[in-house]
């Protein structure tokens, strides 16, 4: 994405647009999977994606000005670049968003996630969410477990999600990763 102070609601294309596949954004520890949101309750892939990963909590969040109190100052924290010590699940079900992600260059990826998306940010990596100029996303938020949902906004480098992180990025790639 681009460098650009503006709305962070606004898409913030570069020019010319890079676009990322799914394999880079997997090599990140981001994965993506395509579900029907209308059949959520009931969806025999999501609920393997579930086993699968011990994903045991859910729960549903509708983010919306006239649903959220404080809606300004949520969003702006949701905006600051963070990590957790646990992998980071939503999966959209209406509405539209980005979640930001930091490449091994340390550069902003823009994700946009829409109806159906689903997305897994692995523990560590460091990222930010905000919704799109619609100002509206309803988010199913999936945990191990009770929900801790804490953000660790960035410096990190000590947290031991953020080292096991790194760690794992400078195996796949090789070398140590540019101004972590």
């Amino acid at each position: 994405m681009d460098d650009s102070n503006e709305d962070p609601r606004l898409s913030h294309r570069r020019n010319p647009n890079e676009s990322v596949s799914l394999d880079q954004l997997a090599e990140l520890g981001v994965l993506y999977w395509k579900l029907n949101p209308t059949i959520y309750e009931n969806d025999q892939e999501l609920t393997k994606i579930r086993q699968d990963r011990g994903y045991n909590y859910m729960d549903l969040l509708d983010l919306c000005p006239e649903k959220v109190e404080n809606y300004e100052q949520k969003l702006k924290n949701f905006y600051t670049e963070h990590i957790h010590q646990d992998e980071e699940i939503r999966y959209c079900l209406e509405g539209s968003g980005y979640f930001d992600v930091r490449d091994k260059d340390d550069r902003w990826i823009r994700i946009l996630i829409k109806a159906g998306d689903l997305i897994i940010l692995p523990a560590g990596i460091y990222h930010r969410f905000t919704l799109d100029p619609s100002n509206y996303v309803k988010l199913m938020r999936l945990f191990k477990g009770e929900p801790v949902w804490t953000a660790y906004n960035r410096p990190q480098e000590d947290n031991p999600a953020r080292k096991e992180y790194i760690k794992g990025l400078t195996e796949k790639f090789g070398v140590p990763l540019a101004a972590h």
